[in-house]
């Protein structure tokens, strides 16, 4: 069975809709597959026992009906958990769920060097919780939030695990050849874009100063003007096929981890830079194109990104870092439509809601929760709990959403 006639088959299942394919589409595609190879096994399983011995009853197992994931059993428009920070239940809004979280810490490797280290909790689709694991080094979590893409520890490595997220076990690898640290489905969830390097771009370097301002030397730092970054893979989650670009960039406008990311539509990928014009577009050969026209005026470190319409685009603050508010603007011109609560806003939830992080007018800036902001209305909806501490302190856990 190839991925062409895997799409048709999953495009019969919804041939009612009229409209473009739902952002769990992969997961459909790969959830026809499941099905198809359980009836090959039942269908093979009732021949043999036949041949065996006649008379004996064996039934059929269908596989027509998926498991249910605890993201999809409760479709309440909010499921919010104040009280809890880091999370330990399923916080969602609309179709947007928090898939996993992490929290980060540096891990001495010698006296002069150490490595930033993830240790991820990842939503258990059979219970609704986050549960931790130390397994992997960099995860992200497929649309419908049946799938995450996973790398082992020791990072760069030639393997990219494929993990369900129900049995929690990895269905299959896909090996490449060049080594990678990153990794990121496509909207669809049909695409992986890995972005490959020489060297672990998470080592961190002891410096002789107070590198973050916290009245301590030695702090752990990263090197900067200086990238080992090689390029990257768009890979074909169905098939593991796919081919490597060599994209290198500057070490003036690379942070040391620089991965790359699709656009919107998933047509093209592109790498974040740290001074004009902050995004560099590629097709899947690795040539630079021009941008989008809609993501002319995105910034990279602003995630939330296109509104699902594509009419809006979020920005960055509007005001001082301590500012609880955001910008949403005209995705063509650039120009500020509306002023929003929020201090950094994360992911559209639909075309009028995100999902954000937000502080207490007056109070620290890294203390912050997630809240739900509505266009056009200065009240918020509280998600989760308040985090605590600066930047890879106790307390602090980053999250990554996806489409339930």
């Amino acid at each position: 069975m190839n991925m062409d006639q895997l799409v048709r088959d999953a495009l019969h299942e919804q041939a009612s809709e009229a409209t473009a394919p739902p952002p769990d589409f992969g997961s459909r595609v790969l959830a026809v597959r499941r099905r198809r190879r359980t009836r090959r096994l039942a269908g093979a399983a009732v021949a043999t026992a036949v041949a065996v011995a006649v008379g004996v009853g064996v039934p059929f197992l269908d596989g027509e009906d998926e498991p249910r994931l605890a993201s999809q059993m409760n479709r309440s428009d909010i499921i919010a958990h104040p009280d809890q920070t880091p999370p330990r239940d399923l916080i969602a809004a609309g179709d947007t769920a928090m898939a996993a979280y992490y929290t980060t810490r540096t891990v001495k490797e010698t006296p002069d060097r150490g490595a930033y280290v993830r240790t991820y909790s990842l939503l258990d689709q059979e219970t609704g919780t986050y549960v931790k694991t130390t397994k992997w080094s960099f995860v992200d979590v497929a649309p419908g939030m049946r799938t995450a893409a996973v790398l082992e520890k020791d990072l760069p490595t030639k393997r990219i695990g494929l993990l369900d997220l129900l049995t929690g076990e990895v269905d299959r690898w896909i090996t490449v050849d060049r080594a990678v640290a990153g990794v990121e489905f496509s909207p669809d969830g049909t695409k992986l874009v890995a972005t490959t390097y020489s060297k672990n771009p998470d080592l961190r370097y002891r410096a002789d100063y107070d590198s973050d301002g916290d009245g301590k030397k030695n702090d752990w730092e990263t090197r900067f003007g200086q990238t080992d970054r090689t390029g990257f893979y768009v890979l074909d989650v169905d098939s593991g096929d796919g081919s490597w670009s060599k994209v290198t960039g500057s070490e003036e406008n690379l942070n040391v981890r620089q991965d790359f990311a699709f656009s919107q539509d998933g047509k093209l990928v592109y790498s974040g830079l740290t001074s004009e014009p902050h995004m560099q577009y590629y097709d899947f050969e690795g040539n630079e194109v021009d941008k989008p026209a809609k993501e002319k005026y995105l910034h990279w470190f602003v995630e939330a990104g296109l509104s699902p319409n594509g009419k809006l685009a979020a920005g960055d603050f509007a005001g001082g870092a301590r500012t609880t508010a955001s910008a949403i603007n005209d995705p063509l011109t650039g120009k500020r439509l509306y002023k929003i609560p929020g201090q950094q806003l994360l992911a559209w939830v639909d075309n009028k809601r995100l999902i954000a992080w937000d502080i207490t007018p007056g109070t620290n800036e890294f203390h912050n929760r997630l809240v739900l902001v509505t266009i056009g209305n200065k009240k918020t909806v509280p998600l989760s709990g308040f985090r605590k501490g600066n930047d890879g302190a106790d307390g602090r856990w980053v999250p990554i959403f996806a489409a339930r």
